[in-house]
């Protein structure tokens, strides 16, 4: 991904479009997959539209439709997919110092666009130029959001219209864990964020049997402990080593 420079607000709006479209690659796939999912599992073409309009988050979206075709309750539908997405949350307070400044009506387009796509390219501008000015990074994020917003309805609809003539053997699923995994890749580069990374990965296998995707939520919780402590760790040994000065 390419690291985005400061820019007038037009320029920067194409740039982030153009860092956004790597990302089609596993974007439309995953879009196309919600698509061929809600029509089999009995959904109307308005109501597959509408989820994927009003909520534009896919994996949210996935388990919701999941937990409807098991006869879930409805308030275990919504506790779910709003525990799915608590991530967003994450997202929006890592962003609130660079775009706080928004208006409320530019606020609220950024809340519904959000995607962790989006994110990531924004959370990249803010890193590489923190003094763009904020009219460079609200620009750069519509540009990555006016990319990916439309393409995920576009997938759905394809997915909704075409998904059952697709072949059987077709595996649409890949497109999941390829796009976290282009994601986070580039962001891995501490001890703690490997070692968040790592147990994360071990903790979501050894709790894959909890119901409603709660291990995944779980080992959340324990990568972002165990990387604080590491980095709490490190910065008291460093600490300690300057205290004692060299030997």
């Amino acid at each position: 991904m390419s690291r985005p420079v400061p820019l007038p607000p037009g320029p920067a709006f194409w740039r982030g479009g153009f860092d956004a479209l790597p990302f089609l690659l596993v974007f439309l796939p995953f879009g196309i997959l919600f698509g061929l999912a809600g029509t089999v599992l009995g959904l109307s073409f308005a109501q597959v539209m509408g989820f994927s309009a009003f909520v534009v988050a896919g994996a949210a979206q996935f388990t919701a439709v999941q937990l409807m075709d098991a006869h879930a309750p409805t308030i275990m539908v919504l506790v779910t997919s709003v525990a799915v997405n608590l991530r967003m949350a994450m997202y929006s307070a890592a962003l609130a110092p660079h775009l706080g400044g928004a208006t409320p009506w530019q606020k609220a387009l950024m809340a519904y666009s959000m995607t962790d796509q989006s994110f990531v390219l924004a959370d990249a501008l803010n890193e590489s130029a923190p003094r763009a000015p904020l009219t460079t990074k609200l620009a750069y994020y519509a540009g990555t959001a006016s990319l990916l917003v439309p393409a995920w309805l576009g997938a759905t609809l394809l997915g909704a219209l075409f998904g059952p003539a697709l072949p059987k053997g077709l595996a649409l699923d890949f497109a999941v864990p390829v796009t976290f995994l282009a994601m986070i890749g580039p962001s891995l580069r501490s001890v703690p964020h490997l070692v968040a990374t790592a147990v994360s990965c071990i903790a979501a296998l050894a709790l894959v049997g909890l119901p409603a995707g709660t291990g995944v939520l779980l080992a959340a919780v324990l990568a972002m402990i165990a990387g604080a402590r590491t980095e709490d760790w490190l910065a008291h040994r460093a600490a300690r080593a300057t205290s004692e000065g060299p030997k």
